[in-house]
């Protein structure tokens, strides 16, 4: 079992999403998508202190705040272990974009998000990511392909 997360910093004035075109580590299971940004837990960390250290750590931006949106479970996701990811945004940051070791780091507009390769399941969560409520999902792929998904929202 893997704990991990994931965050969408918001640029609400331009309405841009900073996103990561996965293009730089070898055998990376993200190899050509984009994401959001986000990694593992460290023993004894929060997801709170994990996001904040990890958007530090790949972006170089420092967050003022974070909100918590959802919680999603990926079954065995990279064919071996699950994934359980805690999903933030922030819209509350300061600080210069650094060159990423992980990929390529773009302020993408909100409205054209959905033309990016991402996985499957993003296309549903990140529309998520506007509502006035926490989700939990479910997202279950086979072969990095999507079988099926099933959310709650609360």
């Amino acid at each position: 079992m893997k704990l991990a997360t994931l965050c969408y910093v918001k640029d609400i004035y331009n309405k841009k999403t900073l996103m990561l075109h996965r293009i730089k580590k070898e055998n990376d299971m993200h190899k050509d998508k984009w994401n959001g940004l986000g990694g593992k837990l460290e023993i004894g960390e929060s997801p709170e202190e994990c996001v904040l250290r990890e958007i530090k750590e790949e972006s170089g931006l420092t967050l003022k705040s974070v909100k918590l949106k959802g919680f999603i479970t990926f079954p065995s996701f990279d064919g071996f272990e699950d994934w359980y990811v805690f999903v933030f945004i922030s819209e509350e940051y300061s600080g210069d974009l650094i060159i990423s070791d992980e990929g390529k780091l773009e302020w993408i507009d909100d409205d054209k998000i959905m033309e990016l390769n991402l996985w499957e399941g993003d296309k549903y969560f990140i529309k998520w990511l506007n509502e006035d409520k926490l989700f939990s999902a479910k997202f279950n792929y086979d072969k990095g392909r999507l079988v099926d998904y099933e959310v709650s929202f609360y």
